[in-house]
């Protein structure tokens, strides 16, 4: 059986990222998800998390509030007792894909480091053979002329 839940929300907190005492990197971020039309609709909260090494790269800094995002991994549920003593509902997503989705207009996006490039060293114009090697003996009959000199 399968336990897919892929949406697209935006992003309510900036994401954190904390350690496990076993090293384990655990990202977490919190994303509104709204369904429905005018008056009916609604917005779940959905606590997304990514693990281990994808977890401890740079994508935290892009993840700001507000920023739009698609979320596909496995869904869970959980229940907790908020303040005023009854009964919360929380989903929680287990996320195997998180792309981002739309701009952030508000808070720039931080730049990414440029990309060196590489370009070949510049290839020598083709000289055909006797030419190169008409250039050869008058370079060779220079460098003699210089020896003749006595001064």
């Amino acid at each position: 059986m399968s336990n897919i839940f892929s949406f697209c929300g935006n992003i309510g907190r900036d994401a954190e990222v904390r350690f496990l005492p076993s090293g384990q990197a655990v990202l977490n971020v919190t994303v509104a998800n709204t369904t429905g039309f005018g008056d009916k609709q609604a917005t779940q909260w959905v606590r997304v998390v990514l693990w281990g090494k994808r977890a401890e790269g740079s994508l935290k800094d892009y993840l700001k509030k507000g920023q739009q995002i698609f979320v596909s991994g496995e869904l869970t549920t959980s229940t907790y007792k908020k303040n005023d003593g009854t009964d919360g509902f929380a989903l929680e997503v287990n996320a195997n894909i998180l792309d981002l989705v739309g701009k952030k207009s508000d808070n720039p996006q931080p730049q990414p480091a440029p990309v060196q490039s590489y370009a070949p060293p510049p290839q020598p114009a083709y000289v055909p053979p006797h030419e190169a090697y008409r250039q050869s003996v008058a370079a060779h009959n220079a460098q003699q002329q210089d020896h003749d000199i006595p001064f």
